[in-house]
């Protein structure tokens, strides 16, 4: 088995391999004058199983033509099979057209990544779970929610228990899935936030379904980008009544303005994984805080290299 790093987020490589007891291989990513990529690998790999590490997070175009490339290298080098380690899977959002003429970009990125001649595919609770149907490869889609739920346990419990009316809260209905089986990991209640986005990047809560009058709050979500919608949420939960709002989000894009907005929101904290590596706005932040996902996909990369079930990772 070999691991391979690309330039997306290197310390989430450098901690999956340490937790597999192994070092990441040799190779050289580089650019030309013009900014073309140029890959190289610098041990044998021939006959090996290939694990990529790569979200393709910002800049989303160059980290994912920088996995395109390490993946036909590979291929012409003879691996035995390769998986593309993708913990954040980059256009996931354009899953379907929105209107007329546009496009379905997971789709096509998809198509890529398979002309390219990767086998499988591993990644980190995908914004639409039918982006795995996409695929005319093997696709494991791992859930980061026991991630979260051991660290509420481990932060919010007292003397062993959670605090009395806890409440998982989805920002918007297509979360509802999501937030409905966390809390039901946790014996918490649930609401919904009902919001109308007026246009992209903005949105406006309109309603919240469910009681969270002195309750503690955790919202969970999948991707904060600009971090309206959490901050929103946040706000309206609070003029509700709930005693503390927590955020819980699988992936951090956290771009623009979002670092300040979180700063300047009523939520305690932002807790997200490293699936995407962390800016030194990020780190800085008081309130934003980052728990790790390398010992879950290293477990995933093992059982695949093994031909193991990896089923019991997904709940």
């Amino acid at each position: 088995m070999k691991l391979i790093a690309g330039n997306s987020n290197r310390p989430l490589a450098e901690a999956i391999a340490q937790n597999l007891g192994t070092s990441l291989a040799h190779a050289s990513i580089r650019h030309f004058a013009d900014m073309e990529i140029f890959f190289e690998v610098l041990e044998n790999v021939r006959g090996e199983d290939v694990f990529i590490i790569q979200p393709t997070s910002f800049p989303a175009n160059d980290t994912l033509m920088e996995l395109l490339v390490m993946i036909d290298t590979l291929r012409r080098a003879s691996a035995r099979r390769i998986t593309a380690v993708m913990p954040y899977f980059g256009y996931a959002r354009q899953d379907r057209k929105t209107s007329s003429r546009s496009p379905i970009t997971a789709k096509l990125v998809a198509n890529i990544i398979t002309t390219a001649g990767a086998n499988r595919v591993l990644t980190l609770d995908l914004h639409a779970g039918q982006i795995q149907g996409f695929f005319d490869i093997p696709v494991d889609n791992l859930f980061v929610g026991p991630v979260f739920v051991r660290h509420v346990r481990d932060n919010l419990s007292v003397q062993g228990k959670l605090p009395e009316g806890l409440t998982v809260v989805s920002p918007d209905v297509g979360g509802v899935v999501r937030a409905r089986a966390m809390a039901k990991k946790l014996d918490a209640g649930l609401a919904i936030i009902d919001k109308r986005r007026e246009k992209v990047g903005e949105s406006e809560v309109m309603n919240i379904i469910g009681d969270v009058e002195g309750r503690d709050c955790i919202m969970l979500d999948d991707i904060a980008d600009s971090a309206g919608t959490l901050c929103n949420a946040a706000g309206a939960l609070k003029a509700a009544g709930a005693k503390t709002v927590t955020a819980y989000v699988s992936h951090g894009v956290l771009s623009g303005a979002a670092i300040d907005r979180v700063n300047k929101s009523p939520m305690e904290h932002l807790i997200i994984t490293d699936s995407i590596e962390a800016t030194p706005d990020v780190i800085a932040s008081p309130k934003i805080k980052q728990i790790s996902v390398a010992p879950l996909l290293a477990e995933a990369i093992i059982r695949i290299n093994q031909e193991r079930s990896v089923s019991s990772l997904f709940g």
